[in-house]
């Protein structure tokens, strides 16, 4: 794995290490998305999709996707491996919810008060 993931594997199993991995699943749908947390930042979180391939941080579209420097960001790692482990914080929520938390806007406020909205319940 450390061959395959370099830097991005200890990065990983950190976030896994503090419970960082929550799967979100709507509940007719089925569908399932990721939120991760970052790996010093509490209040950085990322959405994390396994299938088709993305995440909402900056390195997924710079290192991934633009230079093709790695397979996956450590956030997509580190919700592959808890889902794998099946160490993964889980929580359903209506299909709109699900919808809303995707199609929000990307500042890190928004963000942060649908993931508090979803807390809360």
């Amino acid at each position: 794995l450390q061959f395959l993931y370099q830097r991005n594997l200890a990065r990983a199993l950190r976030i896994l290490d503090m419970e960082g991995v929550k799967r979100i699943t709507g509940q007719n749908s089925k569908r399932s998305i990721f939120v991760v947390r970052g790996e010093t930042d509490k209040s950085d979180q990322h959405l994390c999709l396994l299938k088709p391939h993305f995440c909402s941080c900056p390195s997924f579209f710079f290192d991934v996707v633009v230079r093709h420097q790695h397979l996956c960001c450590k956030h997509q790692l580190a919700a592959s491996l808890a889902e794998a482990l099946r160490i993964c914080k889980d929580q359903t929520v209506s299909d709109q919810e699900l919808a809303i938390l995707l199609l929000e806007k990307r500042s890190k406020r928004n963000r942060r008060q649908v993931h508090y909205a979803l807390q809360e319940k």
